[in-house]
This record gives structure tokens, C-alpha cells and sequence, in this order.
């Protein structure tokens, strides 16, 4: 015979099941994170443009040996070795003056660029457009003379310049002779 009290404990009710619950707060935050991420790369990634100091143009021709800036407003620096500075205006082939190697510093090429460059806002009469400067350093010359000539361009305020590494024939023979 069944006991009765066995019976009873067969029909107990067991633990109760509890539905599972899964916290979708971590998820949430970690997708927010993903969506800043994602939206400050595009932005960082835009092409950003900025205005170039273009030479002049000259009216409406657009090419040919008329073009570009006047050679009176180009003022060339050649660095050579030994902390040498040698500086023309205009073409080489014909210079507005004859080469001149400098020094660096305030006594040196820093007050030449500021003449020259006061007296081409004068004849041009546009303080916006001043010299332009040709910067080229030679193999000999060291990273140092470069950076020390970049520091002058900000000094004396000169707002169109560039680095060019390209010698002409009659600047590879002047730095030679001197």
C-alpha cells in the first residue's frame, strides 16, 4: 500500500522557474560608443582645403614666359654649408642685385629680407603683397639652416614662400664658387 504521505510529496510543486533576464544596458553604452567613434572619424577623414599663396597671374594670359610673379618681387635664398647664405633678387640670369652670401640672425639675412621686402610693398603699393620667397637648401647644408630660415620668414612677416630642392645650372656653379 501507498502511503499517503508519499503521495503528497510526489505531487509537491517544485522550485518555481524564473524567466531569465538579460541586461541590455552594457550593449546599449558600447553601441553609443561605436556610433561617436564612427561619426568623429568621418569627420576627421573630410578632405580640409586651404588657401594656397598663388603667384599672380598676369591678365588674362594664363601660360607662357610672361606668366607668374614678377621677377622683382622673388627673392631666392640658396643655403650652402658651413651656416652660408646666399641670396639674389629676380632671375640669376639677370638679378636685380648681385648675389650676396649672408649670415644668419638680425644683422645677417634677417635685415635684408626686411628691406626687400619694404621696398617691394612700396612699389606695389598692397601690404598684402609683399616678397616672395624661394627657399633652397643644398645637400651640404644641414636641417638646422632650414628651420633657422623659417624662423626668419615668421620673423619679418613674409606671407609667400617655398621650399623648392631644385638647383638651375647657374645655381649649382654660384654655390660652387663660394
Amino acid at each position: 500500500m501507498i502511503d499517503e504521505k508519499d503521495f503528497n510529496s510526489l505531487n509537491k510543486p517544485r522550485s518555481k522557474k524564473l524567466h531569465a533576464k538579460v541586461d541590455f544596458s552594457a550593449m546599449v553604452s558600447i553601441s553609443f560608443l561605436l556610433i561617436i567613434f564612427y561619426m568623429v572619424m568621418i569627420e576627421i577623414s573630410k578632405p580640409k582645403a586651404m588657401n594656397l599663396g598663388l603667384p599672380d597671374m598676369c591678365g588674362e594670359i594664363t601660360c607662357g614666359i610672361s606668366c607668374g610673379p614678377r621677377p622683382d618681387r622673388v627673392i631666392t635664398i640658396l643655403l650652402d654649408d658651413n651656416n652660408k647664405v646666399i641670396t639674389y633678387q629676380g632671375l640669376l640670369e639677370v638679378p636685380d642685385d648681385k648675389p650676396k652670401t649672408l649670415s644668419y640672425g638680425k644683422e645677417g639675412i634677417r635685415k635684408e629680407l626686411l628691406k626687400k621686402n619694404k621696398i617691394i610693398t612700396e612699389q606695389l603699393g598692397d601690404q598684402d603683397r609683399g616678397a616672395i620667397v624661394i627657399i633652397k637648401p643644398s645637400k651640404k647644408s644641414n636641417f638646422g639652416n632650414l628651420i633657422s630660415i623659417l624662423d626668419e620668414m615668421a620673423i619679418t612677416n613674409i606671407q609667400t614662400y617655398a621650399i623648392v630642392n631644385d638647383f638651375t645650372p647657374d645655381e649649382a656653379k654660384l654655390l660652387a664658387m663660394n
